[in-house]
């Protein structure tokens, strides 16, 4: 009797420069996928045949795709198109961030951009790579915001995916908390403005505290106005999670933010994640992230992806 060759699971990782890909494939690798960066597309449909017969690569093959990839990213959207038409587990992951903070890591790592040899501005390499992966940007089933991450957190955020995706089937929804003066999320799907509930920070024994303190907590949900949202959220929640599900989008990016991202989104997320959970139960994986609490502490180091 003839095994059926065994469809390996692909995962496309893309996006811009000094977003942190480096570190995803390093992350990926460790975690058992067969890597390869910047592999031509065009040999992408033949690599898929191989790996169907291929025990090294178990099933778990990742590739890294940039602005340097041969053939261009076009001939990736292509090469990604067809292997969904032919039935392969295709996923494709987006790596952003903020232009001040790519301009930032640039300067530190002190490495050309990729696109350097068109422009010696980098401003202006950013803005035509950001141009030339609109079209694979649009076939991401997650986009990951690395401009207020840690090497570790992006490590943790990826640990955590693929250990879902090891799992049955599941959309993952993701509560983060932000400060809008630190700007909103970008990976955001959707996005609510706490900024009118009483602030914490005004009240003198809670100004130092965070939103995952039990004052600072009470204090929040305490008011009629943050429990009145909480119950149309809740509803509008329930309703929208398992539609989005059925549509078989893997991730769901709820931001929450007030003014600093300490105290009333902390706070608010962290409840809204309890209470989803009670209502919800196995059928959806929530989860928090508080995207400002490296900025909790005024002594906190500073973080950032090369």
């Amino acid at each position: 009797m003839v095994k059926a060759a065994k469809t390996p699971h692909c995962v496309f990782v893309t996006g811009m420069s000094g977003a942190g890909k480096s570190q995803a494939l390093h992350a990926f690798e460790d975690l058992g996928y067969y890597v390869i960066d910047n592999l031509p597309s065009v040999l992408i449909p033949d690599l898929l045949k191989v790996a169907q017969d291929a025990p090294l690569l178990s099933g778990r093959l990742c590739l890294g795709v940039d602005v340097r990839s041969g053939g261009g990213v076009r001939a990736a959207v292509s090469a990604i198109s067809r292997l969904q038409a032919l039935g392969t587990q295709v996923e494709v992951i987006f790596f952003e961030c903020d232009d001040n903070e790519l301009l930032k890591r640039f300067s530190t790592a002190r490495r050309p951009h990729p696109l350097a040899a068109e422009s010696d501005d980098l401003l202006r390499c950013v803005a035509l790579e950001r141009e030339r992966l609109a079209d694979i940007r649009g076939l991401a089933g997650i986009c990951v915001d690395t401009t207020s991450l840690s090497v570790h957190e992006l490590r943790h955020l990826l640990v955590e995916h693929i250990a879902a995706s090891d799992r049955p089937l599941k959309m993952r929804t993701r509560l983060v908390s932000f400060g809008f003066k630190y700007g909103v999320p970008v990976d955001a799907d959707l996005v609510f403005d706490l900024r009118f509930l009483p602030n914490p920070y005004f009240v003198n024994h809670l100004k130092d505290g965070t939103g995952l303190d039990i004052e600072v907590a009470n204090f929040v949900m305490s008011q009629a106005p943050a429990l009145r949202l909480m119950e149309d959220l809740t509803r509008l929640l329930t309703w929208l999670l398992p539609a989005y599900a059925r549509e078989g989008k893997p991730r769901l990016t709820v931001a929450i933010g007030c003014t600093g991202g300490r105290h009333r989104s902390v706070a608010f997320c962290e409840y809204l994640a309890n209470v989803m959970r009670n209502q919800l139960g196995d059928a959806q994986d929530i989860g928090v992230r508080h995207r400002e609490r490296e900025r909790w502490s005024d002594n906190a180091p500073l973080h950032g992806l090369v």
